[in-house]
């Protein structure tokens, strides 16, 4: 057994930026600089009581994006000097981010250790490779995004650190072979060990959903599907799932091997990003060759955003998660015994509202991050949520699932088909959606994003937003210059949420602007982007008459798209005369 020593580095504090939910993010020639992602682990090691260090078992894996394996060997080096006892990497160091959570919930080690928590590489939905982003962010005991408590101490340590300890001398562990690997420290035995990363995270779903009706579904003659990985770590999972479990061809699975650079794409599964899918599935601006797919998805780089599409048919995310909670109890075995809660990020369409008026279900209105979520989940009030941004989730681990959501759509559509699976025209996914505007009425939906913006200009676009609505006569009289058909603006905050659970108080969460007819306008900037500011831009109308839930969205939607530009000064503060995305 070899035998390691600890060494204490002297380092000096970087100019950090506050790590959030989603963890500290920057290009990879940030990270690379000496002692910067080391001086991120040793603070969040002094952020954390010592029991969580001392003797703990950490969890250390990724999407998998360039940079990471070398990135869990030092982790693994500092993890080992820290005392800590051992530590679980997924083999070839994959782990996607809801596995992650799920791993820290569920799995007990041989020896019946548990994780207290994880160190998460990945940043998301951000392009990889040398000159790409990557992040690092760390999880709790409860499987979920350290709370702001935590990142806060984290950040504070970056300001005043001058050494981190680190087991410089302890080999390089394989980390594409499964098995344990042992090392003696100065305190007692260090392991380190390499699992497959996929048979977790299969048993949690098996253990969600009904696998036998959704193979019959996708065995079908009449039910086609496709899946797209984009090159991130679904695809670690998407083989064994849709092919070996639930008997998919493996012709219908798109770009599911995990490529460090996501084979050169942006791994953000929407209709912008999604190329191929979105051709295959006749929504592209030429019509495929073949007929398309009744079903297809598609994920980000750490698995846990998904984008759902019908044949020639887009399902926003805010639609989506209003139509699982409709149909869950129904058609998804974990949900059998009925809803605790539903909840969804502010700037989300109020379609979920809707649904949980409809079923008498409680109901909460969240800042926009995971760990609002997970505190209403420990406490039990909440089964499923979700945020605009491709998130949707449920209480069975407390981040997003994009494989979970998938899962859930077959179930649906296997629960709406079991009198027609073997003949007899299938209700598809468009059916579904438009039936469920039937029932509960349609929020039409757009987000503008705006990203890359001059955070200064993208802080002056907010503070004006801000000083206009001190006067809501103002407002109005410039919304009636622009369409005299655009209803009146009655109600101007900034979103703020007290927590039902810790009475913790969130301010400064999007600027709102609520109109008379239930519309609302969404200002929010984001923090996911490694440089400058992203500006995001929601846009929503409720319509309740069934004769007019068809329109085409941005037809709907384009009298309150004039307003929000011209109220907001959008043009002028940014020099954009077009978003870089629209969802």
């Amino acid at each position: 057994m070899v035998t390691f020593q600890v060494s204490r580095v002297e380092t000096t504090p970087f100019d950090g930026q506050k790590p959030g939910t989603s963890g500290l993010r920057k290009k990879v020639k940030v990270f690379v600089q000496p002692h910067y992602l080391q001086n991120f682990v040793q603070s969040t090691f002094y952020s954390l009581s010592a029991e969580k260090v001392q003797g703990a078992t950490l969890v250390v894996s990724g999407d998998g994006r360039y940079f990471s394996k070398d990135a869990i060997q030092i982790i693994i080096k500092m993890a080992a000097a820290n005392g800590v006892r051992r530590v679980w990497v997924g083999q070839n160091g994959l782990l996607s981010t809801p596995a992650v959570s799920g791993v820290i919930r569920e799995r007990v080690g041989h020896d019946g250790s548990k994780a207290t928590g994880a160190f998460i590489l990945t940043a998301s939905h951000n392009p990889g490779g040398p000159h790409e982003d990557f992040g690092i962010k760390y999880n709790m005991e409860n499987g979920g995004p350290a709370p702001e408590a935590i990142t806060d101490k984290i950040f504070e340590n970056t300001k005043t650190i001058k050494e981190y300890l680190i087991a410089e001398n302890l080999p390089d562990v394989d980390i594409a072979a499964i098995g344990v690997t042992s090392f003696m420290g100065p305190e007692g035995q260090f392991d380190v060990e390499v699992f497959d990363s996929a048979s977790d995270y299969v048993k949690l779903m098996k253990s969600i959903f009904d696998f036998q009706v959704i193979r019959k579904l996708l065995s079908s003659p009449n039910f086609t599907f496709c899946y797209d990985a984009l090159h991130g770590v679904a695809g670690a999972y998407a083989n064994r799932i849709f092919v070996e479990e639930l008997g998919a061809q493996e012709s219908s699975l798109l770009n599911c091997t995990p490529k460090e650079d996501f084979g050169g794409g942006h791994p953000d599964p929407n209709l912008t990003y999604a190329k191929e899918l979105v051709a295959r599935m006749g929504l592209g601006k030429s019509n495929p060759q073949d007929e398309p797919p009744e079903f297809g998805a598609a994920a980000d780089g750490d698995a846990d955003r998904n984008m759902v599409l019908g044949k020639r048919f887009f399902v926003t995310p805010s639609d989506s998660v209003a139509i699982i909670a409709a149909n869950a109890v129904e058609a998804i075995p974990y949900f059998s015994g009925g809803l605790k809660g539903v909840a969804r990020s502010m700037p989300t369409s109020a379609a979920l509202d809707v649904v949980a008026k409809h079923l008498n279900l409680k109901f909460f209105e969240v800042p926009t991050g995971w760990k609002f979520f997970g505190n209403l989940m420990d406490a039990g009030l909440c089964s499923v949520c979700g945020e605009e941004s491709f998130g949707t989730g449920s209480d069975h681990i407390r981040e997003k699932d994009g494989i979970w959501a998938v899962l859930a759509w077959l179930s649906i559509l296997a629960h709406k088909n079991k009198e027609n699976i073997n003949g007899g025209k299938l209700v598809s996914v468009e059916d579904i959606v438009r039936q469920h505007w039937a029932t509960y009425g349609r929020h039409y939906y757009t987000r503008y994003d705006y990203e890359n913006v001059d955070s200064g200009a993208a802080k002056e676009l907010m503070a004006n937003l801000v000083k206009l609505q001190s006067s809501l006569a103002e407002v109005n009289q410039i919304v009636k210059e622009v369409r005299s058909d655009v209803s009146n603006v009655v109600h101007a905050d900034e979103f703020e949420y007290k927590d039902p659970v810790d009475g913790s108080i969130s301010k400064h969460q999007g600027i709102r602007y609520l109109f008379e007819d239930g519309s609302r306008l969404v200002f929010r900037l984001s923090g996911t982007g490694s440089e400058g500011a992203t500006i995001r831009l929601y846009i929503e109308q409720y319509e309740k008459d069934p004769s007019k839930t068809g329109r085409d969205s941005q037809d709907a939607l384009a009298p309150l798209v004039d307003v929000a530009l011209k109220v907001s000064k959008m043009e002028k503060f940014t020099g954009r005369s077009a978003p870089t995305v629209i969802t």
